[in-house]
C-alpha cells in the first residue's frame, strides 16, 4: 500500500456511516430534500477540512459544510458525498476592540453572547440566531439593520478558507480579494469558510420596538422608503398582515427600533410625527431580549413537532417600481391562501447602496424590497407549494424581481446564469479555478452535473 493509499484509507476510517447519521446529514430545516451522503465528518481543524477536500476532488465527491442546518432546499446536503459538520468549529474569539473572530461552526445567537459583554454587536443580524455563520456569510445575509449596513456578509473583515483544490488561505478584500469576494454571498461554490474576523458597532442595551400599521399598500411603502432613507432607526423592517374576518383583506406594519438611553427615552413625535400609520404600538425591551425573540418561537415550534414540519419558504428583492402590483398579486394567489392562517409574511426596504458583496445580485433601483413568504406545510403536502414557489419567482422575475438564494425554490443552471447575469463568468472563472473538480455547493443546482 502506498502512503497515499494509507492516508485515504485513514481518512475513510474517520467518516460517521452510522445510519442515524446518515438519516440526519440527509435533511435540513426545510424538510423537503432528503440525500444521504456517504459519510459525516466532523473536523476540528482548518487541516482536517483540507484532508476531505483533498481526497474528495480528485474523485469528484461532492462535499457540503453544515453548521444550523437550516438550509430550506438541500443546500447544505451532498448526496452520495460527504457532510462536513462543523460543530467542532464553534470557537467565538477573542473580542479584540470593534472586532471578533468566529469559526464558521458557530451560531449567529453565540457570536451575540460573546460580544454583548463589551456593549458590541454584528453591525447586522438575520432575525434567527440558530443558523450558522459560515452559511449565513456564503448567502449574504439580510436583517433589520440592512438598510443602514447592507448585508451581514458586508461586516467581514477577513476570511480563512479551504478551497475545492485544497488550499489553504486566508483571503480579505487586499490579499487574495478576489478570492474573498466569490466566497461571500457566493453560495459555497469555490471554497468552504473555517474561519471569520467580522466587524463590531456599539449596541444599545435597551430599544424601543415600534409596530406602525398602515390600512394601504401604498402609503405603507411610501413611509417605509422614507425611513429607509433618512435612516432614522437602527432596524427596520415589516410585515403584510391578514385582515381578520376578511376573505382576502392585508394590511401592513412598520417594525422598527430606536435605541433606549434608560432615563432619556426617544422622542416618539420626532421619530413617528411624518409618518402616516393608522394605529401604534410601542414597547421597550432589553436589545438581547430582542435579538433572541425568534428563541421562543422555536422552542413551542420544537414542542408541537411543527419544526420538523416542511418549510416552503420563499424570499424575493422587488424593484421598487413593481413591488406594489407583485406583493399585490402574490398575497392574492389562491395558491398562497395559507399565509393567512398558518404562515409569515415578511415585507421591508433595502438601499443598494449599502449592498457591497459583488456576487449579491439586486434589482434595480436605489431602493427595494423584500417579500419573504414563510410557510409550513403539513407532511406530504409542500410540493404544490414549491411548485407555486415557482410560479411566484417566474411572475416576479419578469417584473425585475430576484431571487434572494434561501429558498425552497427549483433552480435550473439557465435560471443561476440569468440570475447572476454580468456576474456569471466570475464566479464560472472562479469556480474554475478554486474548485475545478465541481464538489463544492452541488446542492444550490448551479451546474449542469457532469
Amino acid at each position: 500500500m502506498t502512503s497515499s493509499d494509507r492516508a485515504s484509507a485513514r481518512f475513510e476510517e474517520l467518516l460517521d456511516t452510522r445510519p442515524e447519521t446518515l438519516r440526519e446529514a440527509a435533511q435540513d430545516f426545510g424538510h423537503l430534500v432528503h440525500s444521504p451522503p456517504l459519510g459525516v465528518l466532523r473536523p476540528r481543524s482548518a487541516a482536517e477540512v483540507r484532508d476531505a477536500l483533498v481526497y474528495a476532488g480528485p474523485r469528484g465527491i461532492p462535499v457540503a459544510a453544515r453548521a444550523g442546518g437550516h438550509s430550506l432546499y438541500g443546500q447544505g446536503q451532498a448526496r452520495g458525498g460527504i457532510v462536513l459538520d462543523l460543530g467542532e468549529l464553534s470557537a467565538v474569539g477573542p473580542v479584540a476592540g470593534d472586532r471578533v473572530e468566529v469559526r464558521a461552526g458557530a451560531l449567529w445567537r453565540d457570536v451575540l453572547a460573546a460580544t454583548l459583554p463589551y456593549g458590541l454587536a454584528p453591525p447586522v443580524l438575520t432575525d434567527y440566531l440558530g443558523a450558522g455563520v459560515g452559511g449565513v456569510l456564503s448567502v449574504g445575509g439580510l436583517g433589520g439593520a440592512s438598510h443602514r449596513h447592507g448585508l451581514v456578509a458586508d461586516s467581514v473583515l477577513e476570511l480563512e478558507v479551504v478551497t475545492g483544490a485544497g488550499e489553504h488561505l486566508v483571503c480579505s478584500p487586499d490579499h487574495h480579494g478576489a478570492l474573498f469576494h466569490t466566497v461571500l454571498a457566493g453560495l459555497g461554490q469555490v471554497a468552504v469558510i473555517v474561519r471569520a474576523t467580522l466587524r463590531l458597532t456599539p449596541a444599545p442595551a435597551l430599544v424601543r420596538r415600534y409596530c406602525l400599521y398602515y390600512p394601504d399598500l401604498d402609503a405603507y411603502l411610501s413611509d417605509q422608503r422614507l425611513l429607509a432613507t433618512d435612516r432614522r432607526f437602527r432596524y427596520l423592517e415589516g410585515q403584510a398582515r391578514p385582515v381578520e374576518d376578511t376573505a382576502d383583506g392585508w394590511h401592513y406594519m412598520v417594525e422598527a427600533l430606536a435605541a433606549h438611553q434608560g432615563p432619556t427615552p426617544p422622542d416618539d413625535g420626532k421619530l413617528l410625527g411624518d409618518l402616516s400609520f393608522g394605529t401604534a404600538e410601542t414597547e421597550d425591551l432589553d436589545y438581547a431580549e430582542f435579538a433572541n425573540r425568534v428563541a421562543a418561537d422555536e422552542e413551542t415550534l420544537r414542542a408541537s413537532g411543527e419544526w420538523l414540519h416542511p418549510h416552503p419558504w420563499l424570499n424575493l428583492l422587488l424593484p421598487e417600481d413593481t413591488a406594489a402590483s407583485v406583493v399585490t398579486d402574490i398575497l392574492a394567489d389562491p395558491a398562497f391562501a395559507d399565509l393567512r392562517e398558518n404562515g409569515l409574511a415578511l415585507l421591508y426596504p433595502l438601499l443598494t447602496r449599502t449592498l457591497w458583496a459583488p456576487l449579491f445580485r439586486r434589482p434595480r433601483g436605489e431602493v427595494v424590497h423584500l417579500l419573504a413568504l414563510l410557510r409550513t406545510a403539513a407532511p406530504g403536502e409542500a410540493d404544490p407549494m414549491v411548485a407555486a414557489n415557482r410560479r411566484a419567482y417566474e411572475y416576479a422575475r419578469a417584473k425585475g424581481a430576484v431571487a434572494y438564494p434561501a429558498n425552497a425554490l427549483p433552480m435550473s443552471p439557465a435560471d443561476w446564469r440569468e440570475h447572476y447575469g454580468s456576474q456569471w463568468g466570475t464566479l464560472a472563472e472562479a469556480k474554475s479555478v478554486h474548485d475545478p473538480h465541481g464538489v463544492l455547493g452541488r446542492g444550490h443546482g448551479l451546474w449542469t452535473p457532469s
